[in-house]
């Protein structure tokens, strides 16, 4: 049997293809187009491993998608590719809108045309799971928590371009009949995650003696879900899910970006206590436009339906992802070479 991961060479999509091809004998064919995000570095852990097939494909190239359909003939869809950034694109949507919306628009339309050709069994077995982000819904006020019928009203052109694709990704099921389900996750940390992101960008210029850059004055507010939490809910929806539904993924741990930074700062102070204190370096920047005061997830369906729940507390999670940055300079410097920030990716650090 075969899966498809596309964006699988990103953060959140390694993870997914790492936990897949170590915890299956199925064949993963890795989907991506290798953009700044993403890198082939993310994978060097299933290295050899022969249930692992990268194509590196634009999933806005109908044709590639279509042949790769043909080729492998999945089962089952992850799709997680998409432009994830907000400061990049506040200053370039283009890329946003072609990749989350047109991109995502050829994944359902090619996977519906595949899906077709399928006996009744297959047809019954399929899943198509769209990968999405609690940021649809805009933001909350100092109480409550999205839930799966929450409202969208999203702020960032990055948030309209996933909400755009939501939507698609439901239409897709309720006209179409095919077999899709929606996941929306909040904040992910962990290993492998891109340096531009809040967590990398602290544990590296802590490292480096750098000041460390938080937007406004860091009392934004998300829910931290460890990334390897949020593989085991994706493939657990997959398998388990009801097609048609919604699940929100969350990590159950709201906290302030400023006290997500000190936590790595006094994380960093322990393991290297001649510099310390870490957060002498923390600079308060000019705030972002549109940012978010505060997102949080209600999670209780996919654990009261689907069994699923948080392996890690949000403590254990850091300690684990600050012990991995120390562990792997090698691989900030291979994915960080090259890359050029964008402008607020100087000044501060997306979440």
């Amino acid at each position: 049997m075969t899966v498809f991961v596309t964006g699988g060479a990103g953060f959140i999509g390694s993870a997914l293809v790492r936990d897949l091809v170590k915890g299956s004998s199925e064949t993963i064919v890795n989907i991506d187009k290798l953009t700044y995000a993403g890198s082939l570095e993310n994978l060097t852990e299933i290295t050899g491993r022969n249930n692992h097939v990268f194509e590196q494909v634009d999933i806005c190239d109908t044709a590639a998608i279509a042949t790769l359909f043909d080729k492998y003939k999945p089962r089952a869809v992850y799709h997680l590719a998409a432009e994830s950034h907000v400061d990049r694109s506040i200053d370039g949507p283009a890329d946003f809108i072609q990749t989350n919306v047109v991109g995502t628009f050829v994944m359902l339309q090619s996977a519906l045309d595949y899906w077709r050709t399928l006996d009744e069994a297959a047809k019954e077995a399929f899943r198509f799971l769209h990968v999405s982000t609690d940021e649809v819904y805009g933001e909350l006020g100092p109480t409550g928590q999205f839930s799966e019928s929450s409202p969208y009203e999203p702020s960032s052109p990055y948030s309209a371009s996933k909400a755009g694709s939501d939507h698609l990704a439901r239409a897709w099921q309720r006209t179409f009949g095919l077999p899709v389900m929606v996941t929306n996750c909040s904040n992910n940390y962990g290993p492998y995650q891109f340096p531009e992101k809040l967590l990398p960008v602290v544990i590296l210029s802590a490292l480096e003696g750098r000041e460390i850059p938080v937007y406004g004055t860091g009392e934004n507010i998300r829910d931290w879900l460890f990334v390897h939490d949020h593989s085991a809910a994706l493939q657990m929806v997959v398998e388990k899910g009801q097609v048609g539904e919604t699940y929100m993924v969350g990590g159950r741990a709201e906290q302030t970006n400023i006290v997500m930074v000190r936590k790595i700062c006094q994380i960093l102070d322990r393991k290297f206590p001649e510099k310390a204190p870490h957060e002498n370096l923390i600079r308060f920047v000019t705030d972002r436009p549109g940012h978010d005061a505060r997102y949080a997830v209600d999670c209780s369906k996919i654990e009261a339906e689907l069994g699923w729940k948080q392996s890690v507390t949000l403590d254990e999670g850091l300690e684990q992802t600050v012990s991995w940055y120390l562990d792997q300079l090698d691989w900030v410097k291979a994915v960080g070479e090259g890359v050029e920030k964008d402008r607020r990716g100087l000044e501060g650090a997306s979440e």
